[in-house]
């Protein structure tokens, strides 16, 4: 990429980010020097220092080593979530470096290939993951930056060449108005990240906005529903693209696709849930207009493991089911549980939540109270900030007060292993974007003894 010709260092500020961290893997692969900060250890930042990787865990000058801090050979990539008085960025500044967003090097990595962008308020990591496995299968020449670790490549970039380009399209910070998609869709327009948008209405044009980057010759598949002009995906409905004939058979969807030129029978989707059934007719819809024989892509479906932590099994016997989940919207609690009972039908379930944000909890306190109410027990831990301070009257313990169960509680992590044990649910949801995905991998290894 010329852009990038005379760099020769990239210093990461979040490189333990989820979207930071698939660039980082990307420029090491292409032979740049790479090197990060991060807050704390995560597996994600273990796997990276097993590449090579050098990751500071201190917020000091002293910790950045000092060829990244070459003027004109380095190129500094930050995540928003990094509060603006950190020393490196503060460094970096103030020295004149280059400096720029995730997203905006993400546009400048799309802008010479032909580009697949998923967006969405849900289901975007799994529709790119499956779109990227199913393009990696029909032997593409393509790299996909993820925003979740696929299950299939253990890592959240796929890579076997670099004509196409399959990204996740991030609403967050508007991030994804970096990029100029030959072949987009979108997901979902629920209301979130109002912390930054205001309204939802504002969020609804940021989509919009999106859908008119797609160019000019480009195809844009938009959920059916959709306040959107696009090509219709479904689930047992009308659209041009939809699943039908829908069965559950030991655990897995069998389905038919229609499509503007038939039908493909019998296809398998072998995670649960209807919003995944949602997102692989997404996925499939994209790879097909693309050009991927239908051969294939069933085949590859069928062998799609999922992406980690969305309803990833951490724990499956017949008297015992541990289930992880990144929800972290009412939405997604809701098809979470939609899951959970269509898998699990007359079976006692726990939920194990960890708000975050003190400014989603606010937003959407009775969202949250109605979605966990459906459950039969309720575990809640204390909201975690991220990049937020906290917000008076908005605590986990008010949001407990508005849900309408009998079993619920706010527990402290440390109590975690105790309660968990102590309950007779036979299914167990452990759900949020916070470090409670940390907590559940400790968690596993004690329970499933």
């Amino acid at each position: 990429m010329k852009t990038l010709d005379h760099i020769s260092h990239i210093y990461f500020i979040g490189i333990g980010g989820i979207g930071m961290s698939a660039l980082a893997r990307y420029f090491h692969a292409a032979g740049k020097e790479v090197a990060g900060y991060d807050k704390t250890p995560s597996q994600i930042t273990r796997s990276l220092e097993e590449l090579g990787i050098r990751i500071s865990y201190q917020d000091t000058l002293e910790a950045i080593p000092a060829e990244f801090k070459v003027l004109d050979k380095t190129l500094v990539v930050y995540t928003p979530a990094v509060p603006k008085a950190h020393t490196a960025y503060q460094f970096y500044l103030t020295e004149g470096f280059q400096i720029k967003k995730r997203a905006e090097v993400l546009g400048w990595l799309t802008q010479e290939k032909f580009c697949f962008a998923v967006a969405g308020t849900h289901g975007k990591t799994t529709t790119s993951a499956m779109l990227g496995h199913l393009m990696a299968f029909c032997e593409l020449p393509m790299t996909a930056f993820l925003g979740g670790i696929a299950e299939n490549y253990q890592s959240n970039l796929i890579q076997q060449g670099e004509e196409i380009v399959v990204v996740e399209a991030d609403e967050f910070d508007r991030s994804f108005m970096q990029l100029f998609p030959n072949i987009a869709a979108i997901t979902s327009m629920d209301a979130d990240h109002l912390d930054i948008y205001g309204d939802a209405e504002a969020l609804q044009k940021s989509f919009r906005d999106f859908a008119a980057q797609v160019k000019e010759d480009g195809v844009l598949f938009v959920k059916n529903g959709l306040p959107l002009d696009g090509i219709t995906v479904g689930v047992e409905d009308h659209s041009a693209y939809a699943a039908l004939n829908v069965k559950i058979e030991n655990g897995a969807y069998h389905f038919d696709l229609k499509h503007p030129d038939g039908l493909i029978e019998d296809l398998v989707l072998n995670l649960p849930g209807r919003h995944n059934l949602s997102n692989a007719t997404t996925a499939l819809a994209m790879a097909l207009h693309y050009g991927c024989p239908a051969d294939k892509l069933a085949k590859a479906l069928f062998a799609f493991k999922g992406v980690n932590r969305r309803f990833t099994y951490r724990i499956k016997k017949e008297n015992e089911v541990l289930i992880d989940d990144y929800a972290h919207h009412p939405a997604e609690i809701n098809a979470v549980h939609s899951a959970v009972r269509e898998m699990y039908p007359n079976k006692r379930v726990l939920a194990v939540f960890q708000p975050h944000l003190f400014s989603r909890t606010r937003d959407f306190m009775e969202e949250f109270a109605a979605s966990l109410a459906q459950f039969d027990e309720l575990l809640l831990l204390d909201i975690y900030p991220a990049r937020e301070e906290p917000i008076e009257g908005v605590t986990s313990e008010k949001l407990l007060e508005l849900i309408p169960l009998t079993r619920k509680e706010v527990i402290s992590k440390a109590q975690l292993e105790e309660k968990l044990q102590a309950s007779k649910a036979t299914i167990k949801v452990m759900m949020g974007a916070g470090d409670i995905g940390e907590e559940i991998l400790k968690l596993t290894k004690t329970l499933a003894v």
